[in-house]
């Protein structure tokens, strides 16, 4: 090989090296892709299975019910808590709530009591006029029914007039006389005075009354008195 020759293949050997170093270059890193791929590939899809057993796995799972147990362990603790930790204020709000109620319905009960008690005075001052009242009754009655004959009829139709308005605002007042004459004798509104033979009634049966009784209302004011059949 001539001298020529030599540095002609000097000089053309750098290049050619250039060339051979970039397909190295470039077939390593094809390799490294490579072999990168197969270990992605070999590589476990999580790192809870490598190594372990399927057993350990399933007793480290967490149990649906053990978790909804805890929910309602801290629910119901919390909920204990906010009970605890009441208000001061709703407690007090409470208490005036609870007193206020005690007072209306003692209020209430003495209220129903007083009018009770108005109401059962008021009936006791009305019997008690009542009471005066019927012997002046009793003595038009009289009067009226042995007004003697010839007198002065203008004189006995005015006491007639007199005694009817009387009686109109007794009835007004609920004072109403007792049935007596025919009914069967009542201990409760009759009081016998004599007994008599008839023979228009039966026995027991109330014959005459010697004297009207009058009730007020549902009240008994005067028992009237009576003759029974024997």
């Amino acid at each position: 090989m001539s001298s020529d020759e030599g540095i002609k293949i000097d000089i053309e050997s750098p290049e050619q090296f250039e060339e051979d170093v970039e397909k190295i270059m470039e077939e390593m890193e094809e390799k490294e892709k490579k072999t990168l791929k197969e270990e992605d590939k070999e590589e476990p899809t999580s790192k809870e299975t490598v190594g372990e057993d399927p057993e350990e796995q399933d007793r480290k799972q967490p149990d649906p019910e053990e978790d909804q147990e805890a929910g309602e362990k801290k629910k119901h603790h919390g909920k204990k808590d906010k009970k605890e930790k009441k208000d001061p204020r709703d407690e007090k709000i409470a208490e005036l709530e609870d007193r206020v109620k005690r007072q209306m319905a003692e209020f209430e009960n003495f209220r129903k009591r007083t009018d009770k008690e108005k109401s059962g005075m008021y009936d006791m001052g009305a019997r008690n006029v009542i009471e005066k009242i019927l012997p002046v009754i009793d003595n038009f009655e009289r009067g009226l029914e042995n007004v003697p004959e010839g007198s002065n009829e203008a004189f006995a139709d005015g006491m007639r007039m007199i005694y009817k308005q009387l009686t109109a605002e007794l009835d007004k007042l609920g004072v109403k006389p007792i049935e007596a004459v025919g009914q069967p004798f009542d201990p409760n509104f009759h009081n016998a005075v004599m007994q008599v033979e008839s023979e228009e009634y039966g026995s027991g049966t109330v014959a005459a009354e010697l004297q009207k009784g009058y009730m007020y209302h549902d009240t008994l004011v005067r028992p009237s008195m009576v003759s029974v059949v024997s």
